[in-house]
């Protein structure tokens, strides 16, 4: 089965960076479109960053700050975190697979179980 592991998350001071990566496995992985999303405390889960064939969405909190990427000779995507905030704080999830004609897309056919990203103040 498709297995999807988040990796790189942490406890950061405000400014600093973090890069996270999510190692997929039984995909067809350079053909498929990656998410990654986040959830804090008492908050739905939202759309940070989007990446399917040669189209990239941020949202806007984080545009200018986070990059994602991948590399598709091992299978991961990642997301580069920069100039990370107290509000960046939250379970961030990496998805494959999305499905529905919307951009960015929000619905997506696998997730990975999370990692936790910490920014104090």
């Amino acid at each position: 089965q498709v297995q999807l592991v988040e990796s790189g998350g942490g406890l950061v001071q405000a400014g600093g960076s973090l890069r996270l990566s999510c190692a997929a496995s039984r995909l067809t992985f350079s053909s498929i479109g990656m998410g990654w999303f986040r959830q804090a405390p008492g908050k739905e889960r939202e759309i940070v960053s989007a990446r399917s064939g040669g189209s990239t969405y941020y949202a806007d909190s984080v545009k200018g700050r986070f990059t994602i990427s991948r590399d598709n000779a091992k299978n991961t995507v990642y997301l580069q975190m920069d100039s990370l905030k107290p509000e960046d704080t939250a379970v961030y999830y990496c998805a494959a697979g999305p499905t529905g004609s919307s951009w960015p897309p929000r619905r997506y056919n696998y997730w990975g179980q999370g990692t936790q990203v910490t920014v104090s103040s």
